[in-house]
């Protein structure tokens, strides 16, 4: 059934190092905090460990403990939610992004970019595809953290109306990350939301978060403070989308090209 909006709930939060049960816990808190009708919950990056590059301390199977957590919030709460952790599978692992719908049902993205300053590139396996969710009606497109800073992967040749990333990305290159996801925006005419985390990892790493949502123009949709553990939620209309598509036909003028 097609909504003509989307009602999304962004989870900015700490994270305790490698501990998948006390993120599952404190996460619920916050979820159980959401009194407002919601369609989607979006969870950071890693939301079960942190951005760790020990994935054998935490790594998990797609019928693990957090995928039937998730999948609990999913039927009884009647809505999807999504986030990445980490995943094993046929001997790798992965920094898999995973939605989950009301119904119970998964659909995933494993992350295509991995981070080579932080040799993500040696332990996790990359992804080979992108995936376009249709979820109400919407066609989201789920990316991880460091593919933001790759415009071609996330080019909206599938003519996506949301650009979804989430994230571990740190405080020292914040600014790369608020001018990216406004870029991305505005480049796909699409809705961007970019879900980050705060607070320090165990090596030492500071997130100040910056979550936030920008409609096609490029505008900022959110308040979320800095540094702080916040739930912000954003309200996406498709009259938005269609308006300004239909005014400013950019998307008609794209690159054609296909990735190998």
């Amino acid at each position: 059934m097609e909504s003509q909006e989307l009602n999304i709930a962004l989870i900015q939060t700490t994270l305790i190092w490698e501990h998948p049960e006390g993120n599952r816990k404190q996460l619920a808190k916050k979820i159980d905090a959401i009194t407002e009708t919601v369609d989607l919950i979006v969870l950071p990056e890693m939301f079960t460990s942190g951005f760790t590059m020990n994935p054998k301390a935490v790594a998990e199977t797609m019928d693990g403990e957090t995928l039937r957590w998730l999948k609990n919030i999913a039927t009884t709460k009647n809505v999807a939610i999504t986030g990445s952790l980490v995943i094993t599978e046929n001997n790798n692992y992965y920094n898999r992004s995973v939605f989950v719908f009301p119904s119970g049902e998964v659909e995933t993205y494993d992350k295509k970019h991995t981070f080579t300053l932080a040799g993500e590139h040696k332990v996790y396996s990359a992804g080979t595809s992108k995936t376009i969710i249709d979820y109400k009606g919407w066609k989201i497109c789920s990316l991880i953290c460091y593919d933001l800073r790759f415009p071609v992967w996330a080019r909206n040749v599938e003519n996506y109306d949301v650009l979804l990333y989430v994230a571990n990305w740190p405080k020292p290159r914040v600014n790369a990350w608020d001018a990216l996801l406004k870029a991305r925006a505005i480049e796909n005419m699409s809705y961007c939301i970019g879900v980050n985390r705060v607070g320090l990892d165990a090596n030492s790493n500071e997130y100040n978060g910056h979550s936030a949502a920008y409609d096609v123009l490029g505008e900022k949709l959110t308040n979320i403070p800095s540094s702080q553990e916040a739930t912000e939620i954003v309200t996406l209309t498709k009259e938005h989308i269609a308006t300004y598509r239909n005014k400013l036909k950019f998307l008609d003028d794209k690159d054609v090209f296909s990735l190998h």
